[in-house]
């Protein structure tokens, strides 16, 4: 007797084929009546929840999966993310392919926001044995970090425009700036608060009937022995961490700056009933605890015409409540005077909190000079300068104070345009969608806009085919992907690009005495990418020691011209190839 599939019990051959891959499911669909009409929403629901972590926020996915199984399409929703997962392989395959298009690619990407991640942390993890192993891993990071900062900038645009955005998704707004593969999204940072909320009531049962300063108290005592707030000590004040709400909520070690503590505190104290926000005091920021109207913090009810008085914590630095006359005697000593206390002691806006993150940043960055780190970073040099510079930069540019915003803005600029144009390519979407409307009618949009063409045109445009002739070959004797040390300078540098002889115009030959070396122009130069992220232009002369190994800086941005690293030449196998065919 031959025992068939369909002869089995629904319950048997359900929990066969959630073992079987969607190709199998779709194929036993096809001859089985049975399958059709049993258990099919189950096995697809089962298949988009396995394969698909992250979601644009219009699938509305958390209720579809609460919902019956039944009352959703669950095969169109996968056939759906299953399409848009090959769409979004097939693009990232043409931009490892050609230097040609990548931005059009790059954004048709970066259009599918979260519906994109999955793919993008995919192709990023790739194993280290794959052919293109750093041009993937490169590219796949460029386009997720677009992804990110997209989500980013909508939140602060939201700001911008007078919609409310909650402090956590604002302030979470610089850690995707700094993300890369990293958990640490909008969503999950809110993902890590509820769970920071859940356990206080689950250690304070009383919570939720406590009264609004007692309930403060146990909240700021509860972060503070976890350490999601405060710093380690005086000397890490200013370590960049610090500045990143994602960052204190992962790590814990206390690495929250007053800032970061007090959006911490209000937004834990959001989810547990309490009414906090924060208050910009002159260097620092304290929280403002309110109770309910009508009530006193202490729960007792006020009589009629009463006004309730808030209460000030500090969770930077303990659970105690600060109190207000202690706050206006400090603004006496700054010699703040009396009838602009209350500037400082109200609530501050969800907007300023951002600007003074960025200027945070800034501050850190400054105050350690040394900070200075390259490319896809590890946990010793995360999160970047770079990035977190560009991340500030982006916040001030859409959230200027009022008074001064077109000079913040014409500052911000050039610096946002060199950042663009040298390291996020892949950004320039962005820059037309939310920077060129802020500068309708000023000085700087013509500029703007022709910084921009050249972008898109040089992105564009086929590169011009440079070919080995016997005679090239006999003066350019090294190749695309060689590492070697600069002979006067030291530094390591990989070579991406060679001229004949110097094609460098003739002031700057003059002003790097091109004249003065021993083989003087007529030699040939190559272009070259340095291990501190610079591109130079480098005279055959001065290229040395090109037995050296690439150094863990140089391996991490390679990816953008090259497929991987062949440790037996010691050279990095080009990716150029539409430019440099014989390299």
């Amino acid at each position: 007797m031959t025992l068939l599939l369909s002869d089995l019990p629904p319950e048997i051959l359900f929990q066969i084929l959630l073992w079987a891959s969607p190709v199998s499911i779709t194929a036993f669909q096809q001859v089985c009546r049975k399958f059709n009409e049993q258990s099919q929403p189950i096995l697809w629901r089962h298949h988009c929840r396995r394969r698909f972590k992250y979601w644009n926020p219009e699938h509305d996915i958390l209720t579809k999966f609460s919902q019956d199984p039944a009352e959703v399409d669950w095969k169109d929703i996968y056939r759906k993310r299953h399409l848009a997962d090959a769409a979004i392989s097939h693009d990232l395959e043409k931009i490892l392919s050609t230097q040609t298009g990548r931005m059009d690619r790059s954004e048709k990407i970066i259009a599918q926001g979260y519906d994109a991640k999955d793919t993008l942390l995919r192709h990023l993890n790739v194993s280290d044995d794959a052919d293109d192993v750093l041009a993937r891993r490169y590219y796949s990071d460029a386009v997720l970090g677009g992804v990110h900062r997209v989500m980013a900038i909508q939140e602060w645009v939201r700001l911008k425009d007078g919609q409310p955005v909650p402090i956590e998704k604002a302030l979470a707004g610089f850690d995707q700036f700094v993300l890369h593969e990293r958990e640490g999204d909008l969503e999950e940072i809110s993902a890590l608060l509820d769970g920071v909320a859940q356990s206080i009531r689950l250690e304070h049962v009383e919570i939720l009937e406590a009264t609004p300063r007692r309930k403060a108290q146990l909240i700021a005592g509860y972060l503070r022995k976890k350490e999601l707030t405060g710093v380690v000590d005086n000397s890490q004040y200013h370590n960049l961490r610090n500045n990143f709400i994602g960052l204190a909520l992962q790590s814990g070690g206390q690495a929250a700056l007053p800032l970061i503590s007090v959006g911490i505190f209000c937004s834990v104290g959001k989810r547990l009933g309490l009414v906090a926000e924060p208050c910009g005091f002159p260097f620092h920021v304290y929280a403002i605890v309110r109770p309910q109207a009508g009530f006193t913090l202490d729960g007792r009810s006020l009589e009629e015409q009463s006004q309730s008085q808030p209460m000030y914590m500090d969770p930077f630095r303990s659970d105690k409540e600060v109190f207000r006359s202690d706050l206006e005697a400090q603004l006496k000593t700054m010699g703040v005077p009396t009838a602009e206390h209350e500037m400082y002691l109200g609530v501050s806006s969800t907007a300023d909190m951002v600007r003074r993150t960025a200027r945070n940043i800034i501050g850190s960055i400054q105050a350690t000079p040394n900070i200075r780190n390259i490319g896809v970073s590890n946990d010793s040099t995360f999160p970047e300068s770079d990035s977190s510079l560009y991340s500030a930069l982006w916040a001030l540019l859409l959230l200027p104070e009022d008074h001064a915003a077109p000079l913040q803005r014409a500052r911000s600029l050039p610096y946002i345009l060199d950042n663009i144009e040298k390291q996020f390519t892949f950004d320039i979407r962005l820059v037309e969608m939310y920077m060129l409307p802020l500068f309708e009618g000023s000085q700087y949009l013509d500029e703007l806009r022709d910084a921009l063409r050249v972008m898109r045109a040089g992105d564009s445009m086929p590169k011009q085919v440079k070919s080995r002739t016997p005679d090239i070959s006999k003066n350019v004797h090294f190749t695309i992907g060689r590492v070697f040390r600069h002979k006067r300078y030291n530094y390591q540098g990989v070579i991406t690009g060679w001229d004949v002889e110097c094609a460098a115009g003739e002031t700057w030959m003059s002003q790097m005495g091109v004249d003065q070396l021993s083989r003087g122009r007529h030699q040939s130069f190559y272009h070259v990418l340095v291990e501190d992220k610079t591109v130079r232009y480098v005279a055959e002369e001065n290229i040395t020691d090109i037995s050296v190994d690439a150094g863990a800086n140089l391996m991490s941005l390679a990816g953008r011209h090259f497929k991987r690293y062949d440790q037996g030449s010691k050279m990095f196998v080009s990716n150029l190839k539409d430019e440099y065919p014989d390299d």
